[in-house]
């Protein structure tokens, strides 16, 4: 009998280790003076920057793509989904007011394909730069018996930094309090199975044209979720933010109200977020507009609340760091939920 290998149950590891080579130089470039050593250990070390804190809080997220990976598949282009993983957790820790230190992910396919992961870790990495995190490490696994030869999937997990006194939660939210909108890039993260059956219903072809010249459904449902990292924490140096809510699966009315204290009651204007075709596309062809508004971002992508004599400031502070902010709607008095009106 022949001796047997673990290529020959579908797992090369000099593949893995040519992987390893091939985006050592796209991971160090996220690396800061924070980080100590490089690839190839067990662990990842890092050394946080914690001169005037009083008391250093650590802040984690951990999230995934979701089904849009399926469309990216589909499409062979895999250089943006890591993008979307980046932002699916530093978007989270940022709404406790958290700076992102490090990332680290988990990439598990069918057959390792160096070219095609290297193009996921490019994405990574580009998430991790306009974050100012660390991709300080990560695990590829190999898994034949559990997925198709052409399928992978993404998992990230981020830790971030913020003084305690300076954790913003929504308790100190008060009546009166503004709330500003920051735009989406478009569908984001989440509710891609729904997207996926619309595509389905409507026997709609990713290559279908699709908003300016040369896109195509495909490209404006790839479209990497927004990263709002940099805005909001130069925001917060200056202005008194009481709360943030990541707008991800739930919409707005299900991830705003995990901010509110009770008593108090958002107030948002719809009318005030701007229209993206491609969510215009999705209720023109069957999509119940309560329910899109319970899956999607709808076309806002993060909710930061502050004082009302602040909010000019505010918005002024993230026109000037590139975010086309608006006001969204206003704190009442009232039972905790959110009211969506125009």
């Amino acid at each position: 009998m022949a001796s047997l290998t673990y290529r020959d149950a579908g797992v090369d590891i000099h593949k893995a280790d040519a992987f390893i080579e091939k985006i050592r130089a796209n991971v160090q470039s996220t690396h800061g003076p924070e980080v100590l050593g490089g690839l190839g250990g067990f662990g990842a070390a890092f050394l946080p920057d914690i001169a005037g804190m009083e008391e250093p809080t650590l802040i984690s997220g951990t999230d995934g793509v979701g089904t849009k990976l399926m469309l990216a598949q589909e499409l062979e282009q895999h250089n943006t989904v890591g993008i979307d993983l980046v932002a699916m957790c530093v978007n989270d820790i940022l709404t406790l007011g958290a700076r992102p230190l490090f990332f680290l992910d988990y990439l598990a396919t069918g057959k390792l394909d160096p070219q095609v992961m290297a193009d996921v870790v490019a994405g990574i990495t580009e998430g991790c730069r306009q974050a100012g995190a660390a991709l300080v490490g990560g695990e590829t696994a190999e898994l034949p018996d559990m997925y198709e030869p052409d399928c992978y999937d993404l998992a990230g997990f981020s830790v971030g930094l913020v003084d305690k006194k300076k954790i913003c939660d929504g308790q100190r939210l008060e009546q009166g309090d503004v709330f500003i909108g920051l735009p989406a890039s478009g569908v984001h993260s989440n509710g891609f199975s729904l997207v996926r059956h619309v595509l389905r219903e409507t026997n709609t072809s990713l290559q279908t044209p699709f908003g300016p010249e040369g896109q195509t459904i495909g490209s404006a449902l790839l479209e990497p979720t927004t990263i709002y990292v940099r805005p909001v924490l130069e925001l917060a140096k200056q202005v008194d933010v009481r709360a943030m809510a990541h707008i991800t699966g739930g919409g707005i009315g299900g991830n705003l109200v995990r901010v509110l204290p009770e008593g108090l009651r958002a107030q948002l204007d719809i009318d005030a977020i701007p229209s993206l075709p491609i969510f215009e596309w999705l209720l023109a062809n069957g999509v119940d507009t309560a329910e899109a508004f319970h899956v999607f971002n709808m076309g806002v992508g993060f909710i930061l609340a502050v004082p009302a004599a602040e909010a000019d400031t505010a918005l002024s502070i993230l026109h000037n760091h590139g975010q086309d902010a608006f006001r969204l709607g206003t704190i009442e008095a009232g039972e905790r939920e959110v009211r969506l009106g125009s």
